[in-house]
């Protein structure tokens, strides 16, 4: 995988065997980031990956101008590349090892981009939800970003859908507070 902007564009990223994590492709991370920087400016902006595998998603967000990643993995073997690729930039990351779920809740930050893509089927972007809501951890005009398969209701959390984007047999939600 290579870094698709920025100032780390065509940077090598590794990734894991893919049956460890599924890195997001470069073609939904520019549409990701394309539609993000319609809505916000990156510059001093904060991001949180909650499941961040390889740490693509964090890598990109600071080659395009986002000033802190807070990086969650609960694989330390996972971690291990991401740290790696960090490393490889000169970037020290910001990572907590251990289940997003139980460190969430943990977190005293606010973030003006939450992205979240668990395993596809895991069945856990609600409880996911209710404890970025819970624990008030997007910004007030902050984003939060789904990349899922599976139907998700958001709107008992407390946010409103801004976009949605079909990429092949996946889709990408942008919610903001209600």
């Amino acid at each position: 995988m290579i870094i698709t902007a920025g100032i780390y564009k065509g940077r090598k990223v590794v990734a894991p065997d893919e049956k460890t994590v599924r890195p997001t492709l470069s073609k939904t991370r520019e549409a990701v980031f394309s539609v993000l920087f319609s809505l916000i400016d990156f510059e001093n902006k904060s991001f949180l990956d909650v499941f961040a595998g390889s740490g693509i998603m964090g890598l990109e967000a600071l080659s395009r101008g986002f000033n802190y990643v807070l990086a969650l993995e609960k694989s330390p073997k996972t971690a291990k590349f991401l740290k790696d690729n960090y490393k490889t930039l000169g970037i020290e990351p910001n990572l907590i090892l251990g289940d997003s779920l139980k460190l969430l809740p943990k977190i005293n930050e606010k973030f003006n981009v939450i992205y979240v893509d668990p395993p596809y089927l895991s069945g856990i972007y609600e409880d996911c939800l209710k404890k970025i809501q819970e624990n008030n951890l997007l910004k007030k005009d902050g984003i939060i970003i789904l990349e899922h398969i599976v139907d998700i209701n958001y709107s008992n959390f407390g946010f409103n859908l801004i976009k949605q984007k079909n990429y092949s047999k996946k889709l990408v939600t942008f919610l903001s507070k209600v």
